[in-house]
Parts: C-alpha cells; sequence; structure tokens
C-alpha cells in the first residue's frame, strides 16, 4: 500500500511539474508574439513596385552584374553576398580601386523589411538603396548614364527589360535597374528558423536555453530595439544610452546626425536586424567585433540599465543562433554577353 502511494504522489509531482513546465512555456510564447512576428515564406508586396517573374529575374540578374561598376569587378553581390548570410565578411566593404568604405555592409536578408536602408536611414527603400553604391565614388564608382550604355550595348538586356517593364517606350533606365534589383532583394527572406516555428506555436521548436535567451532578451529591454518581423531595423537608436563604447566601435561616426543635422542623432543608427545574426560577422556599424558573445557583452554594457550576467550572455546569444532561418537558395544566372559596344572596365 505504502508502495503505491509513494508511487501516486510521483507521478502526480511529475505531472505538475510537466503542467507547470507547459505554462511557462505558453506564457513566453504569448509575450514574445507580443513583441514579434514570423518572417512570411512569401515575398512581401512592394507598393508602387509590383513583382512579375520577368522582373525577378532581370534583377537577379543585374545584382550579380559586375559591368554596374566602373571597374566592371563589384557587383551587389559583392558586399551582399547571398552565401555569406546576405553581407561579405569584412570590417567594411572593399570597394573601387580597393578602397575601404566606412561602414560595415548590412546583411540584404529580409532587408525589405526595413523602415528604411543604410546603417543612418538615408535611402527610403531597397530600389533608391540600389542607386547609392553604384554611384558611390568608394563602391562602384559609376555614373547613372554610363550604367544605361552598358546595359543597352547588350542585346540580352534590351529584352529583359522590355519583358520586365512592358509597355515602355525606352525601358532600359537607371530607374527601371533599381526597380528590378528591388523586387528580387525582396524575394531573399529567411522563414521557417526554430524562432520562427516557436512564435507560430511549437513550443519544442526552441530547447530550453534558448527559450531561457528569449526570456532574458525580452526581460532586459532587449527588444524594445529589436523587435518587430525583423528584430531590428525599425527605428533609431543611440549608440550607447548608458555608457558609450569604446571609441574603436564608435569610430567617430555621427551616424544619423549626417542626414538629419539634429543634435539628437548624434551617434544614432537604425537597429540592425538580428535575424541570422550568427551568419554576419563581424558586427556594429564599425565591423570591429567579430564574436557575437563579444558583441552581446557590448550591448549588454552600452545599452541596458542592468548588465547581462555570464549565464544570461550565454542563453541569449544561444537563442539569437534559434534566429537562423532557412537561407535562400541563388543559382547565378549567365550573364549577358558583351559586344563591341560595351564600354571597357576602368580602375582608375
Amino acid at each position: 500500500m505504502k508502495k503505491i502511494t509513494v508511487t501516486a504522489l510521483f507521478i502526480t509531482g511529475l505531472t505538475l511539474l510537466l503542467a507547470n513546465i507547459a505554462l511557462a512555456e505558453t506564457s513566453l510564447m504569448k509575450e514574445a508574439q507580443e513583441y514579434f512576428k514570423p518572417i512570411p515564406a512569401a515575398a512581401p508586396i512592394l507598393k508602387g513596385n509590383p513583382a512579375t517573374p520577368a522582373k525577378v529575374e532581370l534583377g537577379k540578374i543585374l545584382y550579380f552584374e559586375p559591368r554596374l561598376s566602373r571597374s566592371a569587378l563589384i557587383s551587389c553581390n559583392t558586399c551582399h553576398n547571398v552565401g555569406l548570410g546576405g553581407a561579405d565578411f569584412q570590417e567594411t566593404s572593399t570597394g573601387h580601386g580597393w578602397r575601404k568604405g566606412p561602414r560595415n555592409a548590412p546583411t540584404v536578408l529580409n532587408s525589405v523589411y526595413n523602415v528604411a536602408q543604410f546603417w543612418d536611414g538615408r535611402a527610403k527603400d531597397l530600389a533608391e538603396q540600389a542607386k547609392g553604391p553604384v554611384q558611390a565614388s568608394v563602391e562602384m564608382n559609376n555614373k547613372p548614364e554610363m550604367v544605361v550604355k552598358t546595359l543597352k550595348s547588350m542585346p540580352e538586356y534590351i529584352t529583359l527589360f522590355k519583358k520586365a517593364f512592358p509597355g515602355e517606350k525606352d525601358p532600359v533606365t537607371f530607374d527601371n535597374m533599381a526597380k528590378a534589383i528591388e523586387v528580387f532583394e525582396a524575394t531573399l527572406v529567411t522563414p521557417d528558423s526554430p524562432f520562427d516555428k516557436f512564435l507560430k506555436g511549437d513550443a519544442a521548436a526552441l530547447n530550453a536555453k534558448e527559450q531561457k535567451g528569449l526570456a532574458t532578451f525580452i526581460d532586459k529591454g532587449c527588444s524594445d530595439c529589436h523587435g518587430g518581423i525583423n528584430m531590428g531595423g525599425d527605428d533609431y537608436y543611440n549608440f550607447g544610452v548608458i555608457k558609450v563604447p569604446a571609441s574603436r566601435l564608435v569610430a567617430d561616426d555621427k551616424g544619423r546626425f549626417k542626414v538629419t543635422q539634429k543634435a539628437g542623432d548624434e551617434f544614432a543608427f537604425k537597429s540592425p536586424s538580428l535575424r541570422n545574426i550568427e551568419l554576419t560577422t563581424p558586427y556594429f556599424h564599425s565591423g570591429k567585433v567579430w564574436n557575437l558573445k563579444a558583441a552581446v557583452v557590448v550591448m549588454s554594457t552600452a545599452q541596458l540599465e542592468s548588465s547581462l550576467k555570464k549565464d544570461e550572455v550565454d542563453n541569449v546569444v544561444a537563442f539569437l543562433k534559434a534566429t537562423t532561418g532557412k537561407q535562400p537558395t541563388v543559382m547565378h544566372p549567365i550573364m549577358p554577353k558583351p559586344t563591341d559596344k560595351t564600354p571597357q572596365p576602368k580602375l582608375d
């Protein structure tokens, strides 16, 4: 009789424990759903720039087209490599004449969900962003008229532009180049991460350590700047709310201030997306931190009222790794053939 009683008590205790664990998971899930949204599997509809298969295909080819640059060496994919988490694994990107840019290249993956583009938000959308690097002297160092001349020199491009922009008298334009790249980049989304599955109701998608990290991420206020569908990219925040990081991390970059000239925007940057963050090292606008754990420690001391303890840092890192989604599969296109009229590259 005593043995039966002990067994019954054990079963009752185990049942209560499992019930409490399930309740805690449900509570955390509901709280997470208030701060975050899963990445949809399909690309969003772009206002004023509807996608068609022909436009997406043209955008993909242009994304890999190095002849958009003056040197014919640099393409969009050079600095936003779709095989490297949408970034380039450099502190700051190497551009025309092997010069280094001033900021780390943000990932292109899920960038369609950002409120604006670039660290300082100077481009309102991906189409406007696509025009910037092509013309920047430290990046592709080209001019719109030369880009159009180059594209028009290849009959295959003329055909592709006509299919992508039917009904236009002269479809091969700098604006249309940017629009095509935009619709392609909008397809570069990474759904189905363990965190996405958790947000959709699968409590087992995150293990205990990852769930602790998520709870800490929310409780400590990390989600205030890194929430929403993209876990960031929705607004601008000062770097060093509690403590200004080491000068090498700030790199004398005043961020958003260069765009607005407002005193309150000094050292403010668009919060980067934390999705796929384990793939996009190095970190911060300066690209000076090469370790994810170290990056979490920097943010802990710079932005939070209460710094994270060692075990909390480890848990948050585990959670952040669980945001890595299904990477887009992109087949490198066969590029249109040059002709005698195609401008020759210039390396000066």
